[in-house]
């Protein structure tokens, strides 16, 4: 059997749909953030994942070239990847986390950077969210996993 990548598979297309993406998930994190559905921190998305998993409609796991051999987040990441498989949530790997923290607005209000490594895309309290733009980046993850490709990995467009 030849696994072929989802680029491979989608032909001429796959740059524009992998733009296409991108731009749907900047969109889904611009309109999550001000309904206060975004969790952002590595243990913090720990936390949010043991108490309401249900919850969570999507988990982005970031990196840029110089953490990709960090262990103890890659240990990290293994977990959370483990746990979303189990419950269901999709999973994408950003590359850009300069970009994420731009739309995220990556600082504390002390000053302090966020760690952006994990972020968590929730449901608004009182509703279940019904976003095109989420149903695109969703309709992209469980096209991947067809693939065999369990997290995609897109890169947000500077």
């Amino acid at each position: 059997m030849c696994n072929m990548t989802f680029e491979e598979t989608s032909g001429e297309n796959s740059t524009e749909r992998m733009d296409s993406v991108a731009k749907a998930l900047e969109e889904v994190l611009s309109s999550a953030l001000p309904q206060g559905c975004i969790t952002v921190g590595v243990y913090e998305a720990a936390k949010s994942l043991n108490v309401d998993p249900d919850n969570v409609v999507l988990c982005l796991l970031a990196t840029d070239e110089e953490q990709v051999e960090d262990v103890a987040l890659q240990i990290h990441f293994t977990l959370i990847q483990a746990f979303c498989c189990e419950n269901d949530i999709n999973i994408l790997r950003v590359s850009n986390m300069r970009r994420l923290a731009e739309i995220l607005g990556g600082v504390k209000p002390g000053g302090e950077p966020m760690d952006m490594h994990c972020v968590l895309v929730t449901n608004p309290q009182l509703t279940t969210w019904k976003d095109p733009a989420l149903s695109k980046v969703n309709l992209f993850c469980r096209d991947s996993r067809i693939l065999d490709q369990w997290v995609p990995i897109i890169n947000l467009p500077d």
